[in-house]
């Protein structure tokens, strides 16, 4: 009777405990990972903003009033945080590279010789494109993957571990989406948030935010229109507060109700709290980065050469020249004037709510809330967006408005706000840099490698070609912009079409000498259809949990090729990858199994710049059904009870 018990629960068990799966492990650890109970997605413990919602509000100004840094540093938080963080790094990396099983190169030992020398040790950082929901979901498909506490990621063939080992995640639009949920609900997994708990709208997309969560349960909405006003009260708040509003106030609003697991959406979490988290403190998770560009004011374009500016929990500024400065991000509401609070301002807090935070680094997506047809939108919301598009003009409507600037006659000499009383910043991925490399390049983080995980819709059918990578390469050949990063040599997109470095991962800067200087391995990693097409429109808003769930697999196929169907050798690629730089710096021999990862991963430097195809990529797997998954899920549940069963009964 037991075993018939145990046979009809694992052949219930539901497609969205089956998503994120290797293929390869036993039938015993998949029934028990089926049969495991998800992890309820948390409650952040800081929801701090002293007005307890989205309201900033005046605090008492510490002994030392904030200032605003030169970026000729790294802070003192960050520098005393990565003192914690690259410690707690070397025995999750030690695991990592003992399982990525480098044949005939003994990881532990390496990385035990090396221990105590921080300069020797791999610096990893991962990066997160923009791509709204499509971005969300197979950036989380690859999150997954390089977490050791996804199920059976760090079984042969795995990749699981890298983001334990990994200094730095950043996120640009809805990559920020994806890091900013992750971190704003207690440096949850994907597998956390992906599976909910009782009553949770935590990544239930199947509502967009046009209709807003489910009623009842933790966002605590009753319908449409109650969702709508307490959007509207919550920004109202702000604007009784003595604050300007943007259409962004509202967006990162709506976006809350998805990505943060509280009452409303959490309106009093800041972004500047995860500092506060103790395990971030204690250096036992990476620190998030999210990216968004400056406007100059009266301009409505944003350039190549526009103010990139980058949020961490302990600030929002830029190294580029042009500001080359940073602000406390917890203070950025307060009256800063040439890099200071006076005596006679005042300081204030909350003002980097979490939700407004990553609806800024997502701004361009306010196109959501104006697109929206007549019957949508409640009229006080839709007389509302009137009042502020007739303000703020038509052609900034992608706008976020941070006002008071803490820029504000700071570096008057380069700096483009610096007479401006707002600081207007927009979407990180208008300047075409859609991968937010910039935190993560920047020559005081010594980063080695950086994962770049690519959900750009550059074609026509919506796959990614490098245009983000040539961005980038191209910022660090100008001279008055790029401030010493150095980037390695891209080819054009149309190469990457026609030499199908967009249909796989491909490392580029093996070479250090082909470079404009001391640079990171880029490990580019293109969405790509393993099992389903994953090429969703970026301006989708709504997903049910199956489409949802499909992409987050196809996305984790995508950072495993496949568990390693496509090469049984990629994780090992994966670890030379994240050792290459060290090898450099210690002298090391490169090992004959990563020479062998880099003739077959490494751009040779080959380009064909022919106008390309129509780009349209085949199944790399084989197609999941949208409409047959939950059968195909059972099917396999039934082949895992018979080999369960069978294995019980010999015992």
């Amino acid at each position: 009777m037991r075993l018939l018990h145990f046979a009809l629960a694992v052949a219930s068990i539901s497609l969205s405990n089956a998503v994120i799966l290797a293929r390869d492990a036993s039938p015993n650890v998949l029934a028990a990972e089926l049969l495991a109970v998800p992890l309820s997605a948390a409650k952040r413990a800081l929801p701090n903003s002293p007005s307890g919602g989205y309201a900033p509000a005046e605090v008492a100004c510490p002994a030392n009033r904030p200032t605003i840094r030169s970026a000729s540093t790294l802070s003192a938080n960050e520098t005393s945080w990565l003192e914690r963080r690259r410690a707690a790094t070397v025995d999750p990396m030690r695991e990592f590279l003992i399982r990525m099983n480098i044949t005939g190169f003994d990881a532990g030992a390496y990385i035990d010789a090396i221990r105590t020398n921080t300069s020797a040790l791999p610096n990893v950082g991962i990066a997160v494109s923009g791509g709204g929901y499509r971005a969300l979901m197979n950036g989380a498909g690859f999150l997954a993957a390089v977490d050791s506490r996804t199920f059976n990621s760090t079984g042969t063939g795995q990749i699981g571990g890298l983001l334990q080992a990994s200094t730095y995640v950043a996120g640009l639009s809805g990559g920020g989406w994806l890091v900013g949920s992750i971190y704003t609900n207690n440096f949850s997994s994907v597998q956390t948030l992906r599976d909910g708990s009782e009553g949770s709208s935590v990544w239930q997309f199947g509502n967009s935010i046009f209709q807003g969560p489910s009623p009842g349960g933790i966002a605590g909405i009753l319908d449409t229109a109650d969702y709508f006003s307490d959007i509207i009260s919550q920004v109202d708040g702000k604007r009784e507060a003595g604050f300007n509003a943007s259409i962004t106030d509202y967006w990162g609003r709506a976006l809350s109700y998805q990505l943060v697991n509280a009452t409303d959406g959490g309106p009093a979490y800041t972004f500047s709290s995860i500092a506060l988290d103790p395990n971030f403190q204690a250096g036992a998770m990476p620190m998030p980065f999210l990216v968004a560009d400056s406007r100059a004011p009266g301009t409505h374009i944003v350039s190549l050469n526009s103010t990139v500016y980058e949020f961490s929990p302990f600030e929002l500024g830029s190294w580029d020249p042009s500001l080359y400065g940073f602000a406390p991000l917890q203070y950025v509401g307060s009256n800063f004037s040439q890099g200071v609070v006076p005596t006679n301002g005042a300081c204030r807090e909350g003002f980097d709510q979490a939700g407004f935070v990553m609806g800024t680094s997502s701004s361009l997506f306010n196109t959501f809330l104006l697109n929206i047809n007549s019957t949508g939108l409640p009229d006080s919301l839709r007389r509302v967006f009137t009042s502020i598009l007739t303000d703020l003009g038509s052609g900034n409507d992608d706008i976020a408005q941070w006002q008071p600037n803490p820029f504000l006659g700071f570096n008057n000499e380069t700096n483009r706000n610096a007479q401006s009383q707002e600081l207007s910043l927009v979407d990180g991925g208008e300047d075409g840099q859609n991968i937010p490399l910039y935190p993560l390049i920047q020559p005081v983080r010594n980063v080695d490698v950086i994962f770049a995980v690519d959900s750009s819709a550059d074609t026509t059918y919506f796959w990614p070609n490098g245009t983000s990578l040539v961005a980038t390469y191209e910022r660090s050949l100008n001279a008055t912009i790029e401030n010493g990063t150095a980037f390695p040599a891209i080819p054009d997109q149309n190469t990457f079409v026609n030499l199908g470095l967009n249909q796989h991962p491909t490392f580029f800067g093996c070479n250090v000498s082909n470079a404009t200087g001391d640079h990171p391995l880029i490990v580019y990693i293109p969405n790509a259809p393993y099992i389903t097409h994953s090429n969703v429109s970026t301006f989708d808003p709504a997903y049910n949990n199956t489409q949802r769930n499909t992409i987050i697999r196809n996305g984790y196929d995508v950072a495993t090729l496949g568990n390693g169907t496509l090469d049984s050798q990629w994780a090992t690629c994966v670890g030379c990858a994240v050792l290459s730089r060290s090898f450099g710096r210690t002298g090391t021999a490169v090992p004959d199994a990563c020479s062998q990862c880099f003739t077959r991963y490494c751009w040779n430097g080959a380009v064909d710049s022919r106008e390309p195809p129509l780009y349209n990529p085949a199944y790399k797997i084989g197609e999941v059904s949208l409409l047959s998954n939950t059968a195909g899920a059972l099917r396999s549940s039934g082949m895992i009870l018979v080999a369960v069963v069978m294995g019980l009964m010999m015992l």
